[in-house]
């Protein structure tokens, strides 16, 4: 069974286009653009294993995500991409984020 990424951004072609660019990896990848996608993305795939967030969003909306996210979902880990990288940073950060989680649950034992 895959694991599940949840991508948080601001513009919904921009987190298709980094699953699609990341589509190599044995991941399911879900999106959500605004708190309440990201509740029913929540609520909806007990499979979540973590979250990615770009940096787009207001920092405002950021911290309020974080908070909606830790306390329905504690047991999932939260990444936040930076801003200096750009928007062109964000396929590279979710894979550097995702690839670890990846290769340790297709690992045996």
């Amino acid at each position: 069974m895959k694991p599940v990424v949840l991508l948080i951004g601001r513009l919904p072609q921009v987190i298709g286009n980094v699953a699609q660019q990341l589509q190599h990896l044995p991941i399911e990848w879900l999106g959500a653009h605004d708190q309440a996608e990201v509740i029913h993305q929540l609520e909806a795939e007990p499979r979540i294993t973590c979250v990615v967030m770009g940096a787009g969003l207001d920092d405002s909306v950021r911290g309020a995500l974080i908070g909606v996210i830790a306390s329905r979902r504690p047991d999932v880990s939260i990444h936040l991409k930076d801003r200096s990288s750009g928007s062109e940073g964000l396929v590279p950060f979710v894979e550097r984020v995702v690839r670890p989680m990846v290769l340790e649950q297709l690992q045996p034992g």
